[in-house]
């Protein structure tokens, strides 16, 4: 059977990675910049997620304004996202439209980053951050990060800090931007009802004499710290509660069986929401993960009235001891299992989805995988990968707790 991928390389290192999707009528696009706040210095805290929304702010070609009045002619599906790890930018289109997503979207990645712009987004994303910071919950994930990646790039939020993002320059911005929006830390990704010599050649003409970086600067691994970390807000009225733990990165072979886990305690249907939020400790409990290529973290999470912190995290625990403990049910694992084998499945059969999954695949595990391979990593789940997890990254001692809100309060033990 012929592999539905193509993945190619130009000259200056501007990687393509294509999916042919021959039963669909459409297509979707973006550029991955392999970017984000891991790779910014402390006095640039925040420039990632500010140059995203500067590439929208005009190019040589176009004004701020033809940028999205062309993405409207176009009839994209648009966005851009910032994370800790990566930029991205994409649309999805009719699959004739594709070659001219793709070229207004090359045409972004070299953005002028006009000055007037600069100054006034700027006030944009000042805002911003003063709207996260009204968010308890948003609060709580940026001192959760700060606690157990302490002096490590991960450890600030995406949007950056008041003072980094008001002292910024243009011209600062304009130096990381050269660096890390060169084409050999850039891929082209993409994916629907096209032809994939085609996709290279437009590529080929649009991006051929972008000019490669020397640098695009290397990552460190960060080094979980474990502890509990208490910070008194007296405006809230409700108290947000964390254990984190050590967890595996987004290429490790037991990721299915990690997110298993964390569906089983607290995802829908969970020992938590019939354990803890059927019996009226807290109204909101729940367990996911952070990953990235070379690291994780498992947190178990809720929000209380501060009075009943301690009901909360003992409940909390006692649900993850007793799943280290004794396993997971059978009936448990297989439900887990079918939820995800119907969302790979429905998000198998549009492109706006597929390009996240290969999105995810190229970037942490080196290139992409099928449905069918997907399928079989979920497949492979089972009560006895579930218990090597366990034993590997335990969620029942160490960690990291995190108590934000009204109340002066951790753990005494």
């Amino acid at each position: 059977m012929n592999s539905p991928f193509v993945d190619h390389r130009l000259e200056n290192g501007l990687r393509i990675v294509i999916e042919r999707m021959p039963e669909v009528k459409g297509a979707a696009a973006g550029f991955y910049s392999r970017t984000g706040g891991r790779d910014e210095t402390p006095e640039l805290a925040g420039v990632s997620h500010f140059l995203e929304h500067m590439c929208f702010k005009g190019t040589a070609k176009r004004h701020w304004r033809q940028i999205t009045i062309d993405f409207d002619d176009l009839g994209s599906t648009y966005n851009a996202y910032t994370m800790k790890d990566r930029t991205f930018y994409y649309g999805w289109v009719r699959a004739d439209s594709i070659t001219q997503q793709i070229e207004l979207l090359a045409d972004m990645m070299k953005s002028l980053l006009p000055p007037d712009e600069f100054d006034m987004e700027k006030n944009v994303i000042l805002e911003e951050i003063a709207m996260s910071n009204d968010h308890l919950e948003n609060l709580a994930y940026d001192f959760l990060n700060e606690q157990i990646f302490p002096g490590h790039a991960l450890s600030w939020p995406v949007l950056g800090y008041e003072k980094t993002v008001r002292d910024m320059t243009r011209d600062q911005m304009h130096d990381y931007f050269v660096r890390r929006y060169a084409p050999n830390n850039l891929v082209l990704v993409v994916a629907g009802n096209v032809e994939p010599q085609r996709i290279i050649d437009v590529a080929d003409e649009l991006c051929g004499d972008w000019q490669p970086s020397p640098s695009t600067n290397s990552r460190s691994k960060p080094t979980f710290t474990p502890g509990k970390s208490c910070k008194v807000y007296p405006r809230y009225n409700r108290q947000e509660l964390g254990h984190v733990f050590p967890s595996n990165g987004g290429c490790d072979p037991l990721e299915e069986s990690a997110e298993t886990v964390a569906s089983i305690l607290g995802g829908d249907n969970s020992r938590f929401y019939w354990e803890i939020e059927q019996k009226g400790i807290a109204p909101s409990v729940s367990v996911w993960r952070i990953d990235y290529e070379d690291c994780g973290v498992m947190v178990l999470a809720g929000e209380c009235d501060p009075e009943k912190c301690e009901q909360l995290f003992d409940a909390m625990h006692a649900e993850a001891a007793k799943l280290t403990r004794d396993g997971p049910s059978p009936e448990e694992v297989q439900r887990v299992k079918n939820r995800r084998r119907t969302s790979l499945a429905i998000e198998s059969e549009s492109p706006y989805y597929r390009l996240g999954q290969l999105l995810d695949d190229v970037d942490y595990r080196g290139g992409p995988r099928t449905v069918e391979q997907r399928l079989a990593e979920v497949d492979a789940v089972s009560r006895e990968s579930i218990g090597e997890y366990l034993e590997e990254y335990p969620i029942t001692e160490g960690g990291h707790v995190i108590s934000v809100g009204p109340r002066d309060w951790i753990p005494s033990n």
